[in-house]
């Protein structure tokens, strides 16, 4: 019979796995002891601190490291700047002092993202590791805004106006400006741009009135806001403005200036009557039994230079049938720089009993200049005037007066005078000579220079009932 097998006791084996056992459980426990040792080590504080600072300079970092209340002396720590990547090493590790304490000097960045520092202190036998990020405070340097360009503009043109960003120091500022305009007793937005390297920046404007204007610099991190003095920019006028007698008398009606030109030139434009301008027409310069109605009237838009020398945008109504005739007429005027006072339609100055129509005393208060009215003859109630065929124009009437049955209308200093420009009493006038060019007929000549009527291109003047040869404005 065979034997089973025998069991090993051999003395040098025995001591091989005592040896090899033992290795096994220092290799499980000595992890455990060194952790325990660590989760023991002394919390530590990292704490940074600096002045704020302007933009392109150093500051004095102070770092302070603290274990259980009690400085940390002879401790490496490293110190790390963002570079918008990465970190990168600002100088070697500092060591601390018996206070716990180091400093370093770190240049300041104008931008905050790549003032953030970040310090290390890896620890020790006693002490925990830590580490902090810290943000360098940065302090905004004053600047100063400024606004330049010329002093005047003639009006449509456009100008140049150089908004500049500098610190105190002469530093130029890349950033966001400002263009204000003062309007109505506010500052308002005209534009909002980057000045350059060079801290300015060129911006057009194209004002059609005297203008007031600023620079707003918006603030970056490292310069502070700043606002311009503000500049006056005169807007000229582009005409020649009138030149009146000084002891001429003013119109006792004072309008306010028509909206600024549009277009090129006198840019007529003829429309039917609209139905606002209806609206204001009936009541006062049209009502029922008028010899026109509406689909027979057009409503004339037009530039004309005003006494100041700008262009200005008027308008009128008139017969359908002369309208391009008072156009044309109107746009030779404005060719030849010949002035109009203003050209409201006669509706803004509302019913007059007086005249059964829109008040027509008023408008030649003003030296307003208008066509079309349903109205009876100033001065001759009852007697229908040419006005209300709408075939009839009466131009700058403030300085050519009408002769009425009651003396002259609106003033009696002009009749006999005339202005080489504005006011009229011969046919070789300038004025007389375009307005007779297009079929405007000089009726009453110096009775009533303010009148011309227009002659159908393709039909006969109206003769007004009850008129006859008489004057009937």
């Amino acid at each position: 019979m065979r034997p089973g097998p025998r069991a090993i006791s051999s003395p040098p084996i025995r001591s091989a796995l005592v040896t090899l056992l033992t290795a096994l459980l220092v290799g499980a426990v000595l992890p455990i002891a060194v952790a325990g040792s660590a989760a023991a080590a002394t919390p530590t504080t990292l704490s940074l601190s600096a002045p704020a600072s302007y933009a392109d300079r150093d500051t004095t970092v102070t770092l302070s490291l603290v274990a259980a209340g009690a400085p940390v002396a002879g401790a490496p720590v490293v110190v790390e700047r963002w570079d918008g990547v990465a970190w990168q090493p600002v100088g070697g590790p500092l060591i601390t002092d018996t206070a716990g304490a180091a400093t370093l000097a770190v240049p300041v960045d104008r931008s905050p993202t790549r003032n953030l520092l970040r310090a290390s202190y890896a620890g020790d036998e006693t002490n925990a590791p830590v580490s902090v990020e810290y943000v360098l405070p940065l302090s905004a340097l004053p600047t100063s805004t400024s606004l330049t360009g010329p002093a005047t503009v003639v009006d449509e043109q456009a100008v140049t106006l150089r908004m500049t960003w500098k610190t105190v120091e002469g530093t130029p500022v890349p950033g966001r400006v400002a263009l204000q305009q003062y309007v109505g007793g506010v500052w308002r937005w005209v534009t909002i741009v980057d000045t350059n390297a060079a801290g300015y920046v060129d911006v057009r404007v194209t004002p059609r009135v005297d203008s007031r204007y600023r620079a707003l610099s918006l603030g970056v991190p490292w310069a502070a806001r700043s606002v311009s003095a503000s500049r006056l920019v005169d807007n000229l006028p582009a005409g020649v403005p009138v030149a009146l007698p000084a002891s001429a008398p003013r119109p006792r009606i004072a309008l306010p200036a028509q909206p600024r030109a549009t277009g090129a030139g006198a840019y007529p434009v003829i429309t039917r009557i609209s139905d606002a301008v209806w609206r204001s027409m009936v009541g006062r310069s049209w009502h029922r039994g008028c010899p026109v109605g509406r689909s027979s009237l057009r409503l004339l838009r037009i530039n004309y230079w005003d006494y100041q020398g700008y262009r200005r945008r008027g308008e009128l109504v008139a017969a359908a049938s002369v309208i391009r005739q008072m156009a044309a007429a109107l746009s030779d005027m404005y060719q030849a720089k010949l002035p109009i006072r203003s050209m409201y339609r006669v509706d803004r100055f509302g019913w007059s009993k007086r005249v059964n129509g829109a008040d027509d005393y008023e408008s030649m208060a003003a030296g307003n200049t208008s066509a079309f009215n349903c109205r009876w003859v100033v001065g001759r109630p009852g007697v229908r005037s040419p006005h209300s065929y709408g075939r009839s124009l009466d131009l700058n009437t403030w300085e050519n007066p009408y002769r009425s049955r009651l003396g002259w209308v609106p003033n009696a200093w002009w009749p006999s005078r005339s202005h080489s420009r504005v006011a009229w009493r011969s046919r070789t006038h300038p004025v007389v000579r375009i307005m007779t060019k297009h079929g405007l007929r000089w009726s009453y000549a110096t009775s009533d220079s303010q009148h011309f009527d227009a002659v159908p291109r393709f039909g006969r003047v109206i003769v007004v009932p009850g008129c006859g040869d008489a004057v009937c404005d």
